[in-house]
């Protein structure tokens, strides 16, 4: 399975993410494009429709010859346990899950519900975001908090805290919406599929499946 780093006419992860959020994606043609890693902080895996992107500052050799050792389908090589733990024990790195990975336009207008920008340095969710994002912004709502920053690639990452008082009553797919509202470039979803209750109020706030990912965080 070889490197195609011209796959979409492009050569650098944040170009292949920018081309995604607007529709264009690599061919699916089975093939792993292999580039370097935008920052330090990020490496991993990228899966859209038959086509994958390994983004790491490790040889692209190495990366070859890992996935061709999984013994699985190739199209899944990418995302297979036994190549994650490779490529983990390899840089030294941990995973959590493998996300959807889900994408989302700015709209018009001002969000559809009252929110107030905070900037408490101490606040959990800004501690937790800060050490994977930059840039960060929070906002709170009546129940629930909604974080905006960049991520994987310099995109702009989108995330959420519902009070457990406060579900059941749509207001996380309200505050995904309002963040809509508050960008003008498209906004990144990281969601573990298990979290079918996220998954839903993304895709019922306007978001598309875009493909899948396993982000390799730095020790």
């Amino acid at each position: 399975m070889g490197a195609n780093p011209g796959s979409v006419g492009v050569e650098t992860l944040r170009d292949i993410l920018e081309a995604a959020a607007h529709g264009v994606f690599p061919p699916a043609d089975g093939a792993t494009t292999v580039v370097a890693q935008h920052s330090p902080r990020d490496a991993g895996v990228l899966s859209f429709t038959a086509h994958s992107v390994i983004f790491t500052d490790e040889d692209p050799r190495w990366v070859r010859e890992a996935l061709a050792a999984v013994d699985c389908d190739p199209l899944a090589a990418a995302l297979n346990p036994a190549f994650l733990a490779a490529f983990m024990a390899r840089t030294g790195r941990r995973t959590e899950t493998v996300d959807a990975l889900l994408a989302g336009s700015p709209l018009p207008g001002g969000p559809p519900l009252a929110l107030t920008e905070i900037e408490d340095a101490g606040h959990p969710r800004i501690v937790y975001a800060r050490g994977r994002r930059d840039d960060v912004r929070v906002w709170t709502a009546d129940g629930g908090v909604l974080v905006v920053g960049r991520g994987v690639g310099g995109r702009l990452e989108v995330s959420v805290e519902v009070d457990e008082t406060a579900r059941h009553r749509g207001l996380g797919r309200l505050l995904v919406t309002a963040a809509r509202h508050l960008v003008t470039e498209p906004l990144w979803a990281q969601v573990a599929p298990g979290n079918a209750r996220s998954v839903r109020a993304f895709q019922a706030a306007g978001y598309r499946a875009v493909g899948a990912e396993a982000l390799l965080l730095a020790p």
